[in-house]
């Protein structure tokens, strides 16, 4: 079993672990009329989706090389629920996150369900019991359940009931899972009533994070988060981001992702290089818990001041304004990067990588990319956009960034 390495000092060293969800039966559950209450945007074609993700699977696997691990959250949650503390641990944890589901009523039969019965429960909502839940479309979107910083994982606070058991999975796993076992006391648990998701946290130097205060991570969130990677971490600098409370930017990845260290992916309407005072970096300051804070005209400045170095924002979508709000709608600003000057990206979003094609990436299939190296291994080097098929995951809204949790990575 391959033991679990916290360590992520930026968004961009290259990728040696990582958790994923190729989507399964919970995805088949999604009907037109509860697609709403469950966050999706869509009813998915299930094997076209497994196909694309299993793509950009083979991808990561071939990057991470002999050396990185690509895990399944499905295979950590089964593993864990062999254990009976885990899968008490886990009804408890869903029954005190549904207080409006009348789940206490079930807490003894649920008790009574087999290991596999209560992954199968824990995914789709479905057992033997005469229980109504609902499935996890969601789970695809790892990203959101937590966020490595440095040697420390900071587990969600699902903003919504929909994605609620989706955080006690990933507390559960970090929490029994044998792989986690040497860092238990390196997980980082926030307080009751704020929400937190991983998908507003990126992590751009061993001591600056961003957050973004967003429609699902709350002021407290930021605070919480802030005061905690302040206090037990490397990190000693955290920009908050405010953004519009609106599904269309509902995590900062979602207009702003990193491609190297010094170039980021952006939605120009939200990230303004003229500025829209929303950004704050919040500092350590003496006595315990008091933080200092700065407000930045915008976050180039921010970033550029806190890094001490040139970052150059590249606009999804190009420079029209229209193919910008096409392509950010589209993930076109989600990309992920799996090693400095390295990214993954949706091959629908054309004007987002002509833009990356003019800052000197080559931009390749992932068809292409693998039918390359097939017989020989990779190493970084050039700077390199890779274009998913994404057509049927792209419509779950989410991008590459979206359905990755990064575990560890090592400067390449």
């Amino acid at each position: 079993m391959s033991q679990i390495d916290f360590r992520v000092f930026s968004e961009t060293d290259r990728l040696r672990q990582v958790i994923v969800h190729t989507p399964g039966a919970e995805m088949d559950l999604v009907s037109p009329l509860d697609r709403e209450a469950l966050l999706f945007e869509d009813i998915l074609y299930l094997s076209h989706a497994r196909k694309e993700h299993e793509l950009m699977c083979s991808i990561f696997e071939k990057m991470v090389g002999p050396a990185g691990t690509v895990f399944q959250i499905t295979s950590l949650l089964k593993e864990a629920f062999m254990l009976e503390d885990a899968r008490e641990s886990f009804i408890d944890q869903i029954v005190e996150a549904s207080p409006g589901a009348n789940l206490r009523a079930f807490e003894k039969d649920l008790n009574q369900l087999s290991p596999d019965e209560l992954y199968h429960f824990a995914l789709t909502g479905e057992s033997p019991l005469a229980l109504e839940a609902k499935p996890l479309p969601n789970l695809l979107f790892m990203r959101d359940l937590a966020a490595v910083v440095g040697n420390h994982m900071v587990l969600s606070h699902a903003a919504t009931s929909a994605r609620s058991r989706e955080s006690v999975i990933i507390n559960v796993v970090a929490s029994f899972h044998p792989a986690f076992a040497l860092h238990r006391d390196r997980i980082i648990k926030l307080p009751p009533g704020v929400t937190f998701e991983g998908g507003d946290l990126l992590v751009a130097s061993d001591d600056t994070v961003l957050i973004g205060n967003s429609e699902r991570t709350s002021f407290g969130g930021v605070i919480s988060v802030a005061r905690r990677l302040l206090s037990d971490t490397s990190i000693k600098n955290v920009i908050m981001v405010t953004l519009p409370k609106e599904r269309s930017c509902m995590h900062l990845d979602t207009v702003f992702t990193f491609a190297s260290p010094d170039e980021c992916v952006v939605f120009p309407p939200l990230i303004d290089p003229h500025g829209m005072n929303n950004v704050v970096t919040f500092n350590a300051a003496d006595g315990p818990d008091n933080l200092t804070c700065k407000v930045h005209l915008n976050l180039h400045s921010a970033l550029e001041s806190t890094l001490h170095r040139t970052i150059t924002f590249v606009p999804c979508g190009g420079s029209n304004a229209l193919n910008q709000q096409r392509e950010q709608w589209t993930d076109g600003a989600n990309l992920f990067a799996i090693a400095p000057g390295v990214v993954l990206g949706y091959e629908r979003n054309q004007k987002t990588f002509e833009e990356m094609a003019r800052l000197g990436y080559r931009v390749v299939t992932a068809e292409g990319f693998l039918s390359y190296y097939k017989e020989s291994t990779w190493e970084p080097g050039e700077k390199v956009a890779i274009k998913l098929d994404g057509y049927e995951l792209s419509r779950g809204r989410g991008g590459p960034r979206c359905m990755t949790m990064p575990i560890s990575r090592v400067s390449s």
